[in-house]
């Protein structure tokens, strides 16, 4: 099955990285709902608030990193305040627990999306939808609920980030960085650099990052690059995340200065849309749109976008 030593080697890397990733998840708990509410609680990471400038900073020569539109100019001064955000985006485990809980799984039988973003959750490390990989929500409503429904469980105000709260958070509290990694620069991961039959999830990670195709489903497991300064994981890459904001595309000119959370209601209710961060998770990226800074607007009936959940409380809750 496996042609070469190597290969062989990739995939025993692979395993012994997820077993350890099982155990750091909390998978023993016989109770699938006590141990996704523990777990959030101790992916926490909490992010004192302050002061930044929201948007494109630009290169030190003044040049804008994305160069395609202008959603993320000007960069503004805002301030945010102190709140929690999870370490991992949202895993293919948890979301199919959640949908087993509330009983959406017989919304999308027999669906596209029955097949692609409610797939029932493999123990297979090499299978797209092993239950530590990141999760691709068939719309918004679901991201959303399922943070309203962490909050139900545990008592705590999770809920969806604002696109202030994400953007402060994958700039390590607004540093002036273009990439959410350990180094704020892009160290791709060359795995999916390959004809689709020929991708080989065995072969471990590289890099810091993970920006390529958005026509596979194949990603690695949450966690599986270092976290930037701040303890933060694929805010750059592996998948883009839904924000609760909805989008504007010249939103920043009219941005309070204080907690800003988008505008109060979508500028098309014929086909309303939600911002969605981290354009690097959906890969193929030309112009700066890898960066940080990008931003654009999707459907909220759109499939395909990953999530974190934030806890809006001022203090630590872990």
């Amino acid at each position: 099955m496996f042609p070469n030593n190597g290969v062989q080697l990739g995939l025993v890397l692979v395993l012994a990285t997820s077993l350890a990733a099982c155990e750091r998840f909390g998978n023993g708990s016989a109770d699938p709902v006590a141990r996704i509410k523990q777990r959030a609680i101790d992916n926490l990471v909490f992010v004192e608030g302050g002061t930044f400038k929201l948007g494109d900073v630009g290169h030190p020569n003044g040049s804008p990193y994305v160069v395609l539109t202008e959603h993320a100019r000007p960069a503004v001064e805002v301030s945010v305040d102190s709140y929690s955000i999870s370490k991992y985006e949202t895993t293919w485990g948890e979301m199919h627990a959640y949908y087993e809980k509330v009983g959406h799984i017989s919304l999308y039988e027999g669906s596209v999306y029955d097949e692609k973003f409610i797939a029932e959750p493999s123990e297979d490390p090499l299978s797209p939808y092993f239950h530590l990989k990141p999760a691709r929500t068939p719309n918004y409503h679901e991201a959303e609920g399922y943070c309203a429904w962490l909050a139900d469980q545990t008592g705590l105000p999770f809920a969806l980030p604002t696109e202030a709260q994400w953007e402060f958070a994958a700039r390590s509290r607004g540093r002036n960085v273009p990439f959410a990694t350990n180094t704020g620069t892009e160290d791709n991961d060359t795995y999916l650099q390959r004809p689709r039959q020929y991708i080989d999830p065995s072969i471990p990670p590289s890099g810091n990052m993970l920006s390529h195709s958005s026509l596979v489903m194949e990603r690695r497991p949450v966690g599986s690059y270092p976290s930037n300064p701040i303890g933060l994981h694929d805010m750059s890459g592996n998948v883009a995340e839904w924000t609760q904001d909805w989008f504007q595309k010249d939103y920043y000119q009219h941005a309070p200065r204080n907690n800003p959370k988008g505008p109060q209601k979508p500028m098309d209710p014929d086909s309303p849309e939600k911002t969605v961060r981290d354009w690097a998770g959906h890969g193929d990226h030309v112009g700066g749109n890898a960066t940080v800074f990008a931003r654009s607007g999707m459907p909220v009936s759109s499939g395909g976008n990953g999530f974190r959940c934030v806890v809006n409380h001022p203090e630590p809750i872990n």
